[in-house]
């Protein structure tokens, strides 16, 4: 694991083959370690993360691979379930993916005999996102090209579904919210569902086209960030349902908007893969500029750790991890 002063990423670790989505796991597994994983063309890897950050003994970076989860087909998003347990006996590994042929795929495995893996059919057109309910695991939930979000039980089952009015593009579940689910949408509507009474509670309004990428703050769950066009747009939902800021950052197009786990004010956007390089930058709301500004050779996906202000994308063989301020 080196550190890579040539591109300012703090880390890299090598990978077989393109890596196009990568996600820390947002839940508390039980261990020092961070999970992380990364989909390529026809795989899964899960492997632990630990970083000089957050323990004095370690040198920089340590990676680990614990298991390579045969796919079959390209990976376009990842998804952690809270149960995922490094301390257990056995552990226990479980997550789900949404692949190009439009199915999900949930995976557990105790990183021993045990792998299993059960298919979701019903999505009609790319499937954009997805997400473990963050409490107890038991359902997920995601959004796809087909102008629907489904809310799915863990064999399969639809519990819920939603009809959008354009593609689905976001789908985030806050943990202290766990009956609300957020759905953010291409035409530049993000909604709030009521799963119980399964209605729309509230909605945003970006006024412009686009969006390609939403969040719900996990530190302040009245904040609610995106990307659309070329710029990024923040909401407090008690005061309007138009953006109180936004910013104009990316060139071309912005493709990804992710909050930091550790601080309400910091939050990283990506652009679109250009001839040969994807740029990260890192903003924090109380200064004008970005914090930090990356580059990957042809990047795709965002995912920041749970405990440090350090997020990473996957690039060509390779996944870049930048280490910022709070």
């Amino acid at each position: 694991m080196k550190q890579d002063s040539t591109r300012n990423t703090s880390y890299t670790v090598d990978c077989e083959d393109y890596v196009h989505v990568v996600k820390f796991n947002p839940f508390d597994s039980g261990d020092s370690c961070s999970l992380i994983a990364y989909g390529g063309n026809n795989y899964v890897v899960v492997g632990t993360c630990r970083f000089q950050e957050e323990d004095a003994e370690v040198e920089g970076m340590q990676y680990k691979t614990l298991r390579t989860f045969h796919h079959g087909i390209r990976v376009d998003a990842i998804a952690w379930s809270p149960e995922t347990r490094l301390d257990a006996i056995p552990p226990q590994i479980r997550f789900c993916t949404a692949a190009s042929d439009r199915k999900l795929r949930l995976f557990t495995s105790d990183l021993q005999d045990k792998n299993e893996f059960k298919t979701f059919d019903g999505h009609s057109d790319y499937i954009n996102d997805l997400v473990f309910a963050p409490n107890e695991g038991q359902e997920i939930a995601s959004v796809s090209d087909d102008h629907t979000c489904r809310v799915w039980d863990l064999e399969g089952n639809e519990k819920a579904h939603f009809v959008l009015r354009s593609p689905g593009m976001s789908v985030c579940w806050h943990p202290e919210e766990a009956f609300k689910l957020m759905v953010a949408e291409k035409n530049g509507t993000i909604r709030f569902y009521d799963l119980i009474t399964q209605q729309a509670i509230l909605s945003l309004e970006c006024e412009q086209t686009p969006l390609m990428s939403a969040d719900w703050c996990l530190k302040n769950t009245l904040k609610i960030g995106a990307v659309a066009g070329s710029d990024w747009l923040i909401w407090d939902i008690t005061r309007s349902s138009y953006p109180q800021d936004k910013r104009p950052v990316h060139v071309d197009r912005a493709r990804l908007f992710r909050w930091s786990r550790v601080n309400e004010n910091l939050f990283a956007t990506t652009g679109y893969p250009g001839k040969t390089t994807t740029q990260l930058l890192v903003h924090h709301l109380g200064h004008p500029q970005p914090i930090l500004t990356g580059t990957a050779a042809v990047g795709s996906g965002l995912t920041w750790h749970r405990t440090l202000p350090l997020c990473a994308v996957g690039g060509d063989h390779k996944i870049f991890f930048w280490v910022t301020e709070m």
